[in-house]
């Protein structure tokens, strides 16, 4: 417990200093390109696309129902799939946030535990572009913004913190075994399939027990709220509350475990240079 509020009061007197270098990291990161900073949105942009044409098109597939609401394939995909960019690049950039900047960091003083929070907020620019953008699209289609529309804030602070906590540890450990980092770069991959941002859990209501495990996934509670707040269709923190509360557990044992693995092992990431 106290590593964990250790590193909380961290990332909460560097607050300023991260937000200023995730936004040079930012624009330092595309500043050789013709777009600039756009290609952060026109990048997961083209990849909705890519995979509605392959899912959405070729498959034929049907609209999907939230809450006895039928959503279109292809506005379903855009809510799921702005959470999954998120937590795809934040969570890649993240695990190799400290190790990358090592050489940078034995000259400056300041807390290493910001480190890993400097990409995630950098990508949470960009996420809050892509919801904004999402949520023009969703009203020229009908989607109006009501009243569940409220909870949309809540789950945008999960996902922070859910990604946070995870780059805290994936960071420590890319850091003393460099293979970490590109065997997350392959796992995550996976995620995508089984994360319910591609196809329904709904298909699987044969096969209870195989749900069940599938929901054991923290991005799954996160990219049913956020669907659940564009369309309007519950509150789902609290018509899920049993999962809200595995939630934030997960997210406490998360952080817990990743303070206790950063404030441990901080002392030797110089020797790993």
């Amino acid at each position: 417990m106290k590593s964990m509020w250790l590193v909380l009061r961290e990332q909460l007197s560097h607050f300023y200093l991260v937000r200023r270098l995730s936004l040079y990291d930012m624009k330092s990161k595309n500043q050789n390109n013709y777009l600039g900073i756009v290609w952060e949105v026109l990048t997961p942009t083209i990849s909705i696309l890519i995979y509605w044409f392959v899912f959405g098109t070729l498959r034929q597939r049907a609209p999907v129902e939230i809450g006895g609401m039928e959503v279109p394939f292809f506005f379903w995909l855009v809510a799921g799939f702005i959470v999954w960019t998120f937590f795809y690049q934040a969570s890649i950039e993240g695990s190799k946030s400290i190790y990358s900047r090592l050489k940078m960091l034995s000259k400056m003083n300041f807390p290493l535990s910001v480190i890993p929070n400097i990409p995630v907020f950098s990508k949470f620019y960009t996420h809050l572009i892509m919801l904004t953008l999402a949520f023009i699209v969703f009203q020229f289609a009908g989607y109006y913004v009501d009243i569940y529309f409220v909870q949309l804030p809540y789950f945008i602070f999960g996902t922070y913190a859910f990604i946070l906590s995870f780059a805290l540890i994936t960071s420590t450990l890319s850091t003393l075994v460099r293979d970490v980092h590109l065997l997350l770069n392959s796992l995550l991959r996976m995620v995508l399939y089984l994360s319910g941002v591609l196809w329904p859990l709904s298909i699987l209501a044969d096969f209870p027990t195989l749900q069940v495990i599938m929901q054991l996934n923290p991005l799954v509670y996160l990219i049913e709220g956020y669907r659940a707040a564009f369309f309007g269709t519950e509150w789902y923190l609290v018509t899920h509350w049993e999962y809200t509360l595995y939630f934030w557990a997960v997210i406490f044992i998360m952080f817990m475990v990743g303070s206790i693995l950063h404030v441990k092992f901080r002392r030797n990431f110089i020797d790993y240079l």
